[in-house]
């Protein structure tokens, strides 16, 4: 069943009041800014509660609806690991990169790595950052979301992807980064609600969190995983995550952006604090459907569909057209965050610098909305021709981050961290690097590249990258000398010193505070798992039966008088 098959004419006006509300909404606050830097950093006037919810909106893509479901449903809440392990990394990027980031008064993660190490691998990261941007954040969300809006109202692809372009340009072209920010907390609210609704639902229909702890297996409910296991292993997560979460927290142009357009240091980290806080959300919200639809409907042919079969099979009329907002409201909070940044760094990093150096504070602003357009139209181009990413999205991206990170996070992280490090190493660590991970990610994806046991993960291949490119770095930076077009850069003690601040005693409270909830939250998913494994051997072996996902074989005919079985329904004797 599909979800347009039950949109009646109150769903069509719950979506047209909440695109009205959200068109009106970045219209009326762009026609309050001037300036190019209002386009780009929000007139430096994003408010904490407003970077934490833009980072958590753009953080929630279709990919967190669709894949995270899937993912769950097929290996339980393992995956939850991707968000929980997160608030470390902001914790990081708040104390220590953030005051680096904003005493140098940098737009862009390009303009950064210009100062502390000249111009040579300034330009191949220009060049990096948009094709990073224009994968990672754009044409794959174009052609997920296109994928979704296609469900709901049975359009074709192609003007489902088409009616997110017009949607998400006008919102990022209009107003830049700080009407951005505006609707994408606007559309955390909506998410988050949608997804509790959901749950809440959900959960009366298979009688309960524990009739829910009933109906899976005991590793549905255990982060830590095994060292054998085929999904997550916990050494890979625990050494490759780290790897990802660098590139991705601290020195992402996205992400980074957003703390940027803060008023102060203080209020870009006190925005970081709550961004963590809520990434103890998302797996509640996005991978437990897909835990309730294995409970619910096992034996799914794709389990892609996990969270949708929830939707259309679960909602009361009338709901599934808010859900609907809430899918559209993802979609829109990824591409056109990924559209800001990216005309960000082709206007600033690109044109600017080498076409208009003298440019006006008005040129900036129009070339910048016209760039935010051009990308936009060919984003759509390519995500139309990405029809692949519809399949097993999840690790898709995630294996696709994976071999991105390696080469950048060492640069930034040793950077940032060791004065010593030189131009000479940073460059050749972003070329030999990039090329060595992008060949090696390209080869694993087509499964030329494999590896025994848990070498061959592509958490630990990132991780086991990440180490030969610190070690080139290192060498290299030893064997070099300082060049006179790189900034040194100062301590960070001194940094906090020479701007005048130091994170308030509260700041490092509530970190310690989320420290304590994410320990208590995996103490009590493994003790959960731990006690109903030791329910499960207690219990009588059972009847041989097919699992839930297997279905009667040509080999094994059924009764001539009985009809079959229903796809993913359990047999019994």
């Amino acid at each position: 069943m599909a979800i347009h098959a039950l949109i009646t004419g109150w769903d069509l006006l719950v979506i047209f009041l909440y695109l009205a509300a959200l068109v009106g909404m970045g219209l009326f606050v762009s026609f309050k800014l001037k300036g190019s830097h209002d386009l780009f950093l929000g007139g430096k006037s994003i408010r904490w509660y407003n970077i934490g919810g833009t980072i958590f909106a753009t953080n929630m893509g279709a990919s967190m609806l669709i894949a995270s479901s899937s993912v769950a449903y097929k290996s339980g809440m393992v995956a939850a690991n991707f968000e929980w392990l997160a608030w470390m990394f902001l914790l990081l990027v708040s104390i220590v990169f953030l005051p680096h980031y904003m005493r140098m008064k940098v737009t862009t993660m390009p303009e950064f790595i210009k100062r502390r190490f000249g111009e040579r691998t300034y330009t191949f990261l220009s060049i990096y950052t948009l094709f990073t941007t224009l994968i990672l954040w754009l044409a794959g969300t174009f052609y997920a979301g296109g994928v979704i809006v296609s469900q709901a109202f049975n359009w074709p692809l192609w003007l489902s992807i088409f009616f997110l372009t017009i949607i998400c340009t006008v919102l990022a072209a209009s107003g830049g980064l700080l009407v951005v920010a505006i609707t994408d907390t606007f559309q955390t609210i909506l998410m988050i609600g949608g997804s509790a609704t959901l749950v809440l639902l959900g959960l009366h229909h298979v009688g309960g969190f524990q009739g829910l702890v009933d109906s899976i297996p005991a590793d549905y409910w255990k982060l830590v995983r095994p060292l054998d296991d085929k999904s997550f292993p916990w050494l890979a997560m625990f050494l490759g995550y780290p790897v990802m979460g660098i590139w991705f927290w601290c020195t992402d142009q996205t992400i980074i952006q957003r703390f940027m357009g803060a008023r102060s240091l203080p209020e870009a980290q006190r925005g970081a604090l709550f961004a963590g806080f809520l990434k103890v959300i998302p797996p509640f919200l996005f991978l437990m459907p897909g835990i309730l639809c294995f409970a619910l409907h096992p034996g799914l042919d794709d389990p892609d569909k996990a969270y949708m079969m929830m939707v259309t099979h679960h909602l009361p009329t009338g709901m599934v057209g808010f859900m609907a907002v809430v899918m559209i409201a993802t979609l829109v909070s990824s591409i056109d965050s990924g559209l800001n940044s990216f005309s960000t760094v082709l206007t600033m990093d690109i044109y600017v610098k080498n076409f208009r150096p003298n440019a006006s504070q008005k040129e900036i602003q129009r070339l910048g909305r016209i760039t935010t357009v051009l990308t936009a139209l060919f984003a759509m181009l390519c995500g139309w021709s990405m029809a692949s990413f519809g399949k097993d999205m999840f690790n898709l991206f995630q294996s696709i981050i994976a071999f991105f990170a390696p080469p950048i996070g060492t640069v930034f992280l040793l950077g940032v961290l060791w004065k010593r490090s030189t131009s000479e190493a940073a460059f050749w660590t972003i070329i030999v690097g990039t090329i060595t991970c992008l060949t090696s990610g390209y080869l694993y994806n087509i499964g030329i590249l494999t590896l025994p046991g848990v070498f061959g993960h592509y958490l630990m291949m990132s991780f086991m990258l990440f180490v030969c490119m610190v070690v080139m770095f290192v060498v290299i930076s030893l064997l070099t000398q300082p060049t006179p077009d790189q900034e040194a850069l100062l301590g960070t003690k001194e940094t906090y010193d020479e701007m005048g601040v130091k994170p308030p005693k509260k700041l490092w409270i509530g970190w310690a505070i989320l420290a304590v909830i994410m320990f208590v939250i995996y103490f009590g998913f493994q003790n959960l798992s731990k006690n109903r494994a030791e329910i499960e051997a207690q219990s009588p072996p059972p009847v041989e039966q097919p699992a839930p996902t297997q279905l009667p074989t040509p080999d094994l005919p059924a009764p001539e008088e009985e009809p079959p079985a229903e796809a993913g329904s359990l047999q019994t004797e």
